[in-house]
């Protein structure tokens, strides 16, 4: 296994480091960005993201493409609503659900090309 180079200099260069500041967020916006990554690290979650990139499903839909429990799925989906990464809209007695938009397409769509190089 490679050693990660370890930088040893004793200067550090104060123009790069006062650029690259400038161009930082607040941390809450990091702590917002990685907890909505962590919706992201859950494979179910996933799944019914990706599913939802293809057509928009109610709740059985989902239950029975992925082969689990319709409680299983409005759990997943609840969390993936709060966090807007889904919509829904209700007809009749039948709730749908879709992606929120189009970035989290882009965000399914750049994840599985980074995979497939």
């Amino acid at each position: 296994m490679e050693k990660q180079a370890m930088c040893d200099c004793e200067v550090i260069h104060s123009d790069v480091v006062d650029k690259v500041k400038r161009g930082l967020c607040d941390k809450e916006e990091y702590i917002e960005l990685a907890s909505l990554f962590k919706l992201f690290g859950d494979g179910t979650r996933v799944q019914i993201l990706h599913a939802l990139e293809q057509h928009e499903m109610c709740v059985c839909d989902i239950a029975s493409l992925l082969g689990l429990t319709k409680s299983a799925v409005s759990h997943q989906l609840k969390a993936l609503k709060l966090a807007n990464l889904v919509k829904f809209r209700r007809e009749a007695q039948t709730v749908y659900y879709s992606l929120a938009d189009s970035h989290v397409q882009k965000i399914l769509d750049i994840g599985f090309e980074h995979l497939r190089e």
